[in-house]
């Protein structure tokens, strides 16, 4: 087995966590939010881009919180800024702190590229490629030219995993099922395949339905979503806003401590490299502390089992 990029290697095997609670709170005192992360033992912080701050400085504010915490973007959105830039902030992170940085990368979505960004929405396999082309060709004059990186790109579809496995280190998936990272890990190869796994745990039936429905509420209404959902098997009922209950039970997984364990077992048998929980509190816009340290306390089985 050849070894990752770093920090990749430092993730294989292991479980960390994607979430954008730490946007709640003031960006001052979001660093709390990785520390808090860093002391339940997850590997790293996963968080997205989208319509709240941007990715580059909220990862430095995050590694600055953190010293042993894996900070990744999942993902920076490329129409953000330009390749030059992006690439030399990757450089400059990981020289700053000690390669703990995973430059993430996507396409986003039409609405958050047109409405919120002014940009024309078109050929993201093409751009994505460009865009990584130009990455390798951008010049850095700065003490960290030379600084070693690595990069994964948002894909869930067979052209964009090929794409990771071509130009990138790796992929990150989202919103998948474990027939999805079968799949994604023939494409891919040897390179890093990181899947993200919503989780309620605990509570009824009822109160695992709010959160799911609340959870994929804006996802329905994304073709990019909708459009991988259609090659797993689902379709226009199940793209009701919330989700349908069976896409709900398909993508979050609802259960005690042992549930959530065979599932992440689930996805790396199926040949996932790191496995992030996206943990489903009672209010999307508050850090889940007590789910996230109950989470964190039934994984020490799982750590200690993997490589």
């Amino acid at each position: 087995m050849l070894p990752f990029v770093a920090p990749l290697e430092t993730l294989r095997g292991t479980v960390g966590l994607w979430t954008s609670a730490h946007e709640s709170v003031a960006p001052r005192v979001h660093g709390g939010v990785a520390g808090e992360i860093e002391s339940l033992s997850f590997s790293a912080l996963w968080f997205p881009e989208s319509w709240g701050r941007e990715s580059l400085t909220s990862a430095s504010l995050l590694l600055s919180a953190s010293s042993t915490l894996v900070i990744a973007t999942g993902i920076t959105n490329i129409w953000g800024r330009d390749a030059v830039a992006t690439v030399n902030a990757a450089r400059t992170l990981n020289a700053t702190f000690e390669d703990r940085f995973v430059l993430g990368l996507g396409v986003s979505h039409q609405p958050l590229v047109e409405r919120l960004r002014g940009h024309t929405y078109e050929t993201p396999l093409r751009a994505m490629r460009e865009y990584l082309n130009a990455m390798d060709a951008a010049p850095m004059h700065a003490y960290e030219k030379d600084q070693s990186y690595c990069r994964v790109i948002a894909a869930l579809g067979p052209k964009m995993l090929e794409l990771g496995a071509q130009c990138a280190d790796g992929v990150h998936t989202y919103l998948v099922d474990v027939d999805h990272t079968a799949a994604a890990r023939s494409l891919v190869r040897e390179k890093f395949l990181g899947v993200e796994q919503a989780v309620v745990i605990g509570h009824g039936r009822e109160e695992f339905l709010r959160r799911a429905h609340q959870h994929l509420e804006s996802y329905t209404g994304l073709e990019n979503y909708r459009a991988n959902w259609r090659r797993m098997g689902f379709g226009s009922d199940d793209f009701v806003r919330g989700g349908s209950e069976r896409l709900c039970d398909a993508m979050i997984v609802h259960g005690d401590c042992d549930t959530i364990n065979q599932r992440i077992e689930d996805h790396f048998s199926a040949g996932a490299d790191h496995v992030c929980l996206q943990v489903l509190g009672p209010d999307a816009a508050t850090p889940p502390s007590v789910d996230w340290r109950l989470v964190s306390d039934g994984l020490d089985n799982v750590r200690r089992r993997r490589p």
